[in-house]
C-alpha cells in the first residue's frame, strides 16, 4: 500500500471574515445607529409637529411685552380667546431642563398657548414711573370729581314767604327786603300781621336791628319800664341815638302805639336831616296837611323832602295821628336805609316824591312866548 500525501482540509462553511468586510460592517453600523440617534434627538421637531407648535420655551429675542403672531387665523384681532388664560410675566413659565423623551401618550403637562397671549393691559403701564408722577396721572384719572372752592353763597337769604301777606298787597316789596335781612320778623304762625299796630318798645327793636347801633352805656331809668324789660337794651339804644324821647315824669310808655307823624320825627332825628327852608310849602303836596301837629311840621317836611313818606292807598293822605302799622312802619324804615346808603331804592306809586324831584315831573314844561315876548298862558 503506497503512502498517499495528505489531502487538502475542505473548507469550512464558517470561513472568517476579512479585514475589508468587518471595516464595511463597522462603518454601516456606524451609520445605521447616527440615523437612529438623530432621529430620535428629533422627535419633536420631525415626528411631533404639536409639540413644537406647543413649546413653552420663550425665545431669547422675545421681549416681556411683546405678542407674537397668531397662528389660528379664526382668531379675531383685539379679541381674548376664552382659554386663554391671563397674561402672567415670562418668569412665571418652568423651562424644562432635558426634552422629554417620546411616548405613545399625549404629554401629561399643561402647556400654555405663548403664541395667543394677549396682554391684559397696555405695555406703557407696565413701565416704571416716577412716584410724582404716578400721583399726578392717579389724580387726573380718578372717577370722582377734584375738590373745588365752592362758589361764594349770597350773604342775604331769601324773604321769608308769610302766609298773610299776597304777592299784590301794596308793601310786599319792603317787607321782603327787611325779612331777608332779619329786621322785620313774623310770627310763630308764620305771618306777618301786616296791618297789625306798632307799640313804642317794638318800633324801637325794629330800629335797634335795622341801623345797627351800638350798645349803650349808660341806660336811662324810666319809672314804666322794667330793668329785666325784654325792650330795655333797644329803648336805651333808640334814645341815646337820637330817634326816641321819653315822657316827663321819666316815662317812656313803653306799650303805647306809635303813631306815624312820631314814626317819621324818629327817623329825620336819628338820621339827623336838616329841615328845608320852607316847610309849609313843601307840606303842601298833602291835603290833610292841617293835621300835622306844629311840633312836626318841620321833621315831616325834611322826611317828605328825603323820600321817607309812604302813604297808601292815597299818596296825597299823609294821615299822621294814625296809629303806625306793621307795614307802613316796614316801608318808612326801608326808606331810611336807602338814604343812608345800606338798600336799594325801588319804586312804589306809595312814596310821596315832590314834583321837583319826581321823574315825570323833573323836566321843566315848556312855555310858548307871544310876538312881544311875554309868555302865552
Amino acid at each position: 500500500m503506497t503512502n498517499k500525501p495528505p489531502s487538502e482540509p475542505e473548507s469550512s462553511q464558517r470561513t472568517a471574515l476579512g479585514f475589508d468586510e468587518f471595516i464595511a460592517i463597522l462603518v454601516a453600523f456606524s451609520t445605521v445607529g447616527a440615523i437612529l440617534f438623530w432621529s430620535l434627538s428629533r422627535r419633536d421637531s420631525s415626528w411631533n409637529f404639536n409639540g413644537l407648535l406647543s413649546s413653552s420655551t420663550p425665545s431669547p429675542s422675545v421681549q416681556p411685552n411683546q405678542v407674537l403672531p397668531s397662528l389660528n387665523p379664526k382668531v379675531e384681532p383685539n379679541v381674548v380667546p376664552k382659554t386663554v388664560l391671563p397674561y402672567s410675566p415670562p418668569e412665571a413659565v418652568v423651562e424644562p431642563k432635558t426634552p422629554s423623551l417620546p411616548t405613545n401618550s399625549a404629554p401629561s403637562r399643561a402647556v400654555l398657548p405663548s403664541a395667543q397671549v394677549i396682554p391684559t393691559q397696555p405695555p406703557q403701564l407696565q413701565t416704571p414711573v416716577p412716584s410724582s408722577a404716578v400721583l399726578e396721572s392717579s389724580i387726573k384719572s380718578s372717577a370722582l370729581p377734584l375738590v373745588t372752592p365752592a362758589k361764594q353763597k349770597s350773604i342775604i337769604p331769601p324773604p321769608i314767604a308769610f302766609n298773610d301777606v299776597p304777592t299784590n298787597f301794596w308793601g310786599r316789596r319792603f317787607i321782603d327786603v327787611l325779612s331777608s335781612r332779619s329786621i322785620l320778623k313774623g310770627f310763630p304762625d308764620y305771618s306777618f300781621r301786616p296791618n297789625q299796630s306798632v307799640n313804642r318798645a317794638e318800633f324801637a327793636a325794629i330800629v335797634q336791628k335795622a341801623f345797627d347801633q351800638e350798645p349803650s352805656k349808660t341806660a336811662i331809668a324810666f319809672e314804666d319800664v322794667p330793668t329785666k324789660f325784654w325792650a330795655t337794651p333797644a329803648i336805651d339804644q333808640a334814645i341815646n341815638a337820637g330817634f326816641l324821647k321819653g315822657y316827663p315824669k321819666k316815662t317812656f310808655k313803653p306799650q303805647q302805639n306809635i303813631s306815624r307823624v312820631q314814626v317819621l320825627v324818629a327817623l329825620v332825628s336819628g338820621l339827623n336831616l336838616k329841615a328845608p327852608t320852607s316847610p309849609n310849602q313843601i307840606l303842601s303836596v298833602y291835603k290833610d296837611a292841617k293835621d300835622i301837629p306844629p311840633y312836626a311840621i318841620s321833621k315831616i317836611a325834611a322826611a317828605t323832602t328825603n323820600g321817607l313818606v309812604v302813604n297808601y292807598p292815597n299818596p296825597q293822605i299823609l294821615a299822621p295821628n294814625k296809629v303806625a302799622s306793621r307795614a307802613e312802619v316796614a316801608a318808612m324804615i326801608h326808606q331810611a336805609l336807602v338814604k343812608r346808603g345800606k338798600l336799594e331804592a325801588i319804586s312804589s306809586p306809595s312814596i310821596v316824591r315832590l314834583p321837583s324831584t319826581s321823574p315825570e315831573t323833573s323836566r321843566t314844561p315848556k312855555v310858548k312866548l307871544s310876538p312881544g315876548g311875554s309868555p302865552q298862558r
